[in-house]
């Protein structure tokens, strides 16, 4: 009898604590709303500073072990539009909160660990996103569960309803079999990491002669572990796979590219941030001739981490004021001459630091041989430099400091590809063949009287080094004036050394 009294005893007070306790985390999350939010919209000026939105909260309901409240997206001004949200229009959350220790949604889960609250998130059908409800039948297209910590720390499981819309007067359609995404951030917002997974996507559009085209992504797949440098620089580890990617103009494929994977891994220390960035293709198929495979190894180093801040910050606030200029849209030829002036204007602030850029390699492989591509570039500050440049040596060595590229293309596997396109193109495999042989001897050829390229063996290589206003070009050394006249300012349409005068 002692034994059942102390049992029941002990189940009264656990359920008095977890009652209090319950009460206790509530009171909390209502008092720390105010500071959530700010937290919330610092961080949403930092990630998005040109969104021009902002995130406030209505409605708090606290009940004993769970409350609810209305999570608020609005642009930030009411007379100015805004991209995504005209003034007046919200994007609303509507907030299920459990409160901890043990919050009831996460006990469902057998997730015994203690934790402030657990979140569930639906959207409300407002106008901003009418449409996604329609295109639903009355759900939430994002649904998200949020476990909260006591230090702030959030882990959240989003999964994304399936979609199809249509528009019967453009033709045009988007559609997905919906998807899932994994957050987890700490307090701050330093630490990042996540993984997405969507099976399919299909967009169909029109292109220039009024023909649809259809886009099928299948097996798209995307991880991160990312966090702040020192200077407010997102670096860490980053991933994308690609299963499949199609292109069909009307109803006939023809473009698919297969096994695109790609990733990226940066760090820094107090002062310079560095990585490498990594792409393989399996396989790029055209009008079902298959093209070969490739891959593209990037290594940068010695990015100054404040400038590389400063020229990010700049750079996507200039091209978002270029996009937000009336009828950019439609002048691609001064949508593109402003975003190179833009490029230009802020290139010295990346060079700070003196940055080097190593491609090693860029490749293209098929069954016959493969050809690469390797560069290595050791840029300079130009703020460095001192006095004006009175020549274009002069002006070239404010900014670089030393250059090596090598292009090595092997014949035989030129010939391969050359013969795929030949067949793409309609022709008979053997005709194929034959053109594509002829088109890269006459390539090589031509190379060669230009002094362009050397060969050797059976490759055609092209090797260019630059240092100190000097540049050697396939062996000959000259000045680099000397060879941007010959190469780059009209030499190549001049007589070649050893051709007949008329």
């Amino acid at each position: 009898m002692k034994k059942t009294k102390i049992a029941v005893g002990v189940v009264v007070a656990l359920g008095v604590i977890w009652t209090g306790g319950a009460w206790f985390t509530g009171k909390q999350l209502e008092t720390h709303m105010d500071t959530l939010v700010q937290n919330a919209n610092a961080q949403l000026s930092n990630i998005a500073p040109d969104s021009r939105l902002k995130v406030s909260y209505q409605d708090y309901q606290r009940g004993l072990f769970s409350s609810t409240a209305k999570l608020v997206v609005q642009a930030s001004s009411q007379t100015e539009d805004n991209s995504l949200l005209k003034p007046g229009q919200s994007i609303v959350f509507n907030e299920k909160i459990d409160h901890g220790p043990f919050p009831l949604a996460q006990l469902k889960k057998f997730n015994l660990l203690p934790g402030m609250a657990s979140v569930h998130s639906e959207l409300d059908n407002t106008d901003a996103v009418k449409q996604l409800f329609e295109l639903t039948k009355g759900q939430s297209v994002v649904q998200a569960d949020t476990r909260v910590s006591y230090s702030g720390a959030t882990s959240s499981a989003i999964k994304l309803l399936p979609v199809d819309y249509q528009n019967a007067e453009s033709g045009q359609r988007f559609a997905w079999n919906g998807g899932t995404l994994n957050i987890d951030a700490d307090a701050k917002g330093d630490k990042v990491s996540f993984d997405g997974d969507i099976d399919s996507i299909a967009i169909t559009t029109k292109n220039q002669l009024d023909m649809p085209v259809l886009f099928t992504l299948n097996g798209v797949k995307a991880t991160a572990n990312t966090h702040l440098s020192p200077q407010g620089v997102r670096i860490g580890d980053q991933g994308i796979n690609l299963k499949k990617l199609t292109a069909s103009v009307n109803g006939k494929e023809a473009v698919t590219l297969e096994g695109l994977k790609g990733t990226s891994s940066f760090d820094s220390d107090d002062k310079a941030v560095s990585g490498t960035i990594d792409y393989t293709l399996d396989n790029l198929k055209m009008q079902n001739q298959s093209f070969g495979q490739g891959k593209l190894v990037m290594k940068l180093s010695q990015l100054d981490g404040a400038a590389l801040k400063t020229f990010s910050e700049n750079y996507n606030a200039q091209m978002q004021a270029l996009l937000n200029q009336p009828g950019i849209a439609e002048d691609p030829q001064r949508y593109q001459e402003e975003v190179n002036q833009i490029l230009v204007a802020n290139l010295p602030t990346l060079l700070k630091g003196d940055p080097v850029i190593n491609v090693a390699p860029l490749s293209w492989k098929n069954d016959k041989g493969e050809s690469s591509f390797n560069l290595s570039v050791h840029f300079k500050d130009p703020a460095t430099a001192t006095g004006q440049a009175q020549n274009i040596n002069q002006a070239a060595d404010r900014v670089l400091k030393t250059l090596d590229g090598k292009l090595v293309v092997s014949m035989d596997m030129a010939t391969e590809l050359m013969t795929h396109v030949a067949m793409a193109e309609g022709h008979p495999q053997e005709q194929a063949a034959k053109l594509a042989e002829q088109q890269v001897k006459g390539v090589a050829a031509m190379g060669q009287m230009f002094k362009l390229t050397t060969q050797q063996d059976d490759n055609i290589v092209t090797s260019l080094q630059y240092g100190t206003g000097q540049v050697t070009m396939n062996g000959e050394k000259m000045p680099l004036d000397q060879f941007l006249s010959r190469y780059m300012l009209g030499g190549m349409t001049a007589m070649p050394e050893g051709a007949p005068a008329e």
